[in-house]
C-alpha cells in the first residue's frame, strides 16, 4: 500500500466535541453528517466480490488496494480519534451475587468456623447482597466485602484524513453482565477493570475516496464471501459479522502497538 506516513495523534476533540461525527464528515471533505449510533441510522451492507475460491480472490487484489484490517493496524498511517464516548456505565456495589461468590470471598478462618451446611448449599446459586449473605451465615457484615460491579460500553471513531477513511468501533471492559472487582473505592475498580479492555460487536465504515479501492478480507474463513469491496459513500456501512471479527481480532492482536486507542478510552473514563 502506498499510504501517507504521518505521526499518529489524538484529535483535540476526542473528549470535548459536541458532535464529532459531524466534524469527521467535514474533515473528510463532505458536508454529510456521519451517524453516531445504530439506532439513529439505516446501515448499508457493503457489497461483495464474487469468485469461485478465496485463493483466486486474493490473487486479484490490486497492490494499491487498501485492506481494512491491515490499514487500521498500520502505525505509519496518521490515525486520529473522534467521538470517543460512553453509552452505558455501571459502577456499583449494590448488585446481588450468587451466595457462592460471597462465601468464596471469606477468609479461610471464617470458613472453618462457618462450614457449609445442607441449608447453605441449597442457597449457593441464590442471588443476594453481601449484607444478606452475612445474615444467612450469621456473621458480621464487616467480614464480607462487597465487590464493585463494573460494566462500561462505549464507542469511538478512528479516522485518517489522508485515506478519507473512518471506522466506528465499540469497546468494553468485559463481555459479561458485569465485572466484579474487590477494591476500596470506585476509582480503583475502574482502573482495574480497564487494564484489559476489549473491542467487540459491530464495525461501521465510512469511506469517501473513490480513487482507491478499499477491501475487507475474511481471514476467519467463515463465509462464502471472503472479500468485500467497500464502496465510497457518504454514509457509514456495516461490515458483515465475519469481516468485523477479522478486524477486531487484528486490532486485539496489535493493540499494544496502537496506544491511541488506550489513551482515548482512558481519558474518556476520567
Amino acid at each position: 500500500m502506498n499510504l501517507t506516513a504521518l505521526p499518529t495523534q489524538l484529535s483535540d476533540n476526542t473528549t470535548t466535541s459536541h458532535d464529532t461525527d459531524t466534524l469527521l464528515a467535514h474533515n473528510l471533505n463532505d458536508n454529510t453528517d456521519a451517524p453516531t449510533s445504530a439506532s439513529d441510522e439505516q446501515i448499508a451492507v457493503v457489497s461483495s466480490d464474487q469468485s469461485d475460491t478465496q485463493n483466486n480472490n486474493l490473487l486479484k487484489i490490486n497492490p494499491n488496494t487498501i485492506v481494512l484490517a491491515e490499514a487500521l493496524t498500520d502505525t505509519t498511517i496518521s490515525w486520529r480519534i473522534h467521538n470517543c464516548k460512553i453509552s452505558k456505565k455501571t459502577v456499583t456495589q449494590d448488585l446481588p451475587l450468587p451466595f457462592l461468590y460471597h462465601y468464596d470471598s471469606l477468609d479461610d478462618a471464617i470458613k472453618q468456623t462457618h462450614p457449609l451446611t445442607p441449608t447453605l448449599l441449597a442457597q449457593f446459586n441464590t442471588p443476594m447482597t453481601a449484607a444478606e449473605a452475612a445474615t444467612l451465615l450469621d456473621i458480621s457484615n464487616d467480614l464480607l466485602s462487597s465487590p464493585w460491579h463494573v460494566k462500561v460500553i462505549g464507542s469511538l471513531v478512528v479516522f485518517s484524513e489522508a485515506l478519507q477513511l473512518a471506522v466506528r468501533l465499540h469497546w468494553t471492559n468485559t463481555g459479561k453482565e458485569t465485572q466484579q472487582i474487590y477494591t476500596k473505592d470506585a476509582e480503583d475498580a475502574m482502573t482495574a477493570a480497564f487494564k484489559d479492555w476489549q473491542f467487540f460487536g459491530r464495525v461501521d465504515v465510512l469511506y469517501k475516496n473513490d480513487k482507491q479501492t478499499l477491501m475487507s478480507i475474511d481471514e476467519q474463513g467463515n463465509t462464502e464471501e471472503p472479500l468485500l469491496t467497500i464502496e465510497a459513500s457518504a454514509d457509514y456501512q456495516q461490515l458483515l459479522a465475519s469481516h468485523a471479527l477479522t478486524v477486531i481480532a487484528k486490532l486485539e492482536a496489535d493493540k499494544a502497538e496502537l496506544p491511541w486507542f488506550d489513551t482515548a478510552i482512558l481519558e474518556r473514563l476520567e
